[in-house]
């Protein structure tokens, strides 16, 4: 594992800032004028006119998208540097369970994100923001204010899957794939994104204006203590999550987008529980606990130390172990596609899901693909058992019908199954 996550026994994650400025957001003005339909309904800022002949007015669409220069790039580049300094993610003691399943997950986003529990003060949300330093980048097309992507029509918004089946040039520019904090007092419109009615009566332009979801597509959403979120936005998360689409209805006018990003969540299981049907939409689940080992706590100790004295040079001091995991992680993700599991091992994945009464095929699937992203990760094109068994656990926990009276973690009770099955 320590190999895996490069020279030092503990790697951290180092994140930037917050909002990854890539590229500017477009508004999508939509503009009364007299016409023919009464309702209208719009995909990603496109209308479509439901009824004619009913009406006095037409939707029309306008999108502004501005390509960022190289003097706006160096104007990034410093905000950035200006900017509160992060933890380097290599520079993390311990944990490790907590980074492989994120690196997994930026490896693979379709894993489906992270759960981690644990105690406080464990550097969880430390590990999380630190990720940001370590993620790639990824193509963008220009001024989208939903990062679609211009290769792939799952991932583009309406506006800018009509331009290509049109066959019009789309701009493109490379950005750090982002992350984005979701606050636990956030309002339903600021997730979700709303539409200006002030606007529209004053002016006669409706305005749709994107939210926290729309910014976090192809990227990751974030939410520290998860299990004190409001249900009303956890109703919005799962809806997101099990469709990869956000709609937003307000007043006559329904606009969707696509909404598809890694969710990673941090809480203290002393606080309370989180529901069981957003609990089953991580991927994985990682349990974080106090270190125990009181040579390893005094360096923990000593690194902050060294790092609130002189962040600059803590940071450049783990600079080459950032790199080299940084290059780890691209090489891992363009040779993910060339991984291979037999057809034994899946059988024997779906034996131990099966023989533990998971409930559903999603424990299958994340398995296969989480051992498939560490191999890609260890530098092979193959996945072993000892794969399956670094990530199993991980996989399935969260899944198993809790048993009041059972006093054995559910992570063993995978690791007992899975020795059971595979041997």
């Amino acid at each position: 594992m320590a190999g895996v996550l490069g020279a030092s026994s503990a790697a951290v994650l180092a994140p930037r800032p917050f909002h990854s400025p890539s590229s500017k957001l477009s508004i999508h003005s939509l503009s009364l004028i007299p016409g023919q339909s009464n309702r209208t309904k719009f995909y990603g800022g496109i209308a479509f006119p439901e009824k004619k002949g009913r009406s006095k007015f037409l939707v029309s669409v306008t999108n502004i998208a501005t390509e960022i220069s190289p003097a706006q790039k160096q104007a990034q580049k410093l905000a950035n540097e200006g900017q509160r300094p992060v933890y380097p993610f290599s520079a993390i003691v311990g944990q490790d369970e907590m980074k492989l399943c994120l690196l997994l997950n930026v490896i693979d986003p379709k894993i489906g994100g992270v759960m981690i529990m644990g105690d406080r003060g464990t550097g969880k949300s430390t590990a999380v923001r630190s990720l940001v330093d370590l993620l790639p980048e990824i193509k963008v097309v220009a001024g989208d204010p939903f990062n679609s992507d211009p290769e792939d029509p799952e991932f583009m918004g309406m506006e800018v899957r009509e331009k290509a089946l049109k066959g019009e040039e789309l701009t493109v520019v490379m950005t750090k794939i982002n992350m984005v904090d979701l606050p636990l007092g956030a309002t339903e419109d600021r997730v979700c994104g709303t539409i200006d009615i002030e606007k529209a009566l004053t002016e006669g332009v409706k305005a749709f204006e994107p939210g926290l979801l729309a910014k976090a597509n192809r990227g990751i959403l974030y939410v520290d203590e998860v299990n004190l979120l409001d249900d009303h936005l956890v109703d919005v998360l799962l809806d997101s999550a099990a469709s990869g689409w956000n709609t937003v209805e307000r007043e006559g006018i329904s606009i969707s987008h696509p909404a598809r990003f890694i969710l990673i969540g941090s809480g203290n299981p002393e606080e309370g529980e989180l529901r069981p049907q957003l609990l089953d939409r991580f991927g994985m689940h990682a349990q974080v606990g106090t270190v125990k080992d009181a040579e390893l706590r005094v360096k923990i100790v000593e690194e902050r130390a060294r790092f609130d004295k002189n962040p600059k040079e803590f940071r450049d001091s783990y600079k080459a172990e950032q790199e080299k995991l940084q290059q780890q992680i691209s090489s891992a993700r363009e040779s993910l596609s060339l991984v291979q599991i037999d057809h034994d091992l899946r059988v024997k994945i779906s034996k131990v899901c099966a023989e533990l009464n998971v409930d559903g095929l999603r424990g299958d699937i994340v398995t296969n693909r989480a051992a498939k992203a560490l191999a890609a990760l260890k530098g092979r094109d193959k996945v072993t058992a000892e794969d399956i068994a670094t990530v199993i656990p991980n996989c399935l926990r969260h899944r198993l019908r809790k048993d009041p009276l059972e006093s054995i973690d559910s992570g063993l009770l995978v690791i007992e199954k899975f020795y059971e099955v595979f041997s």
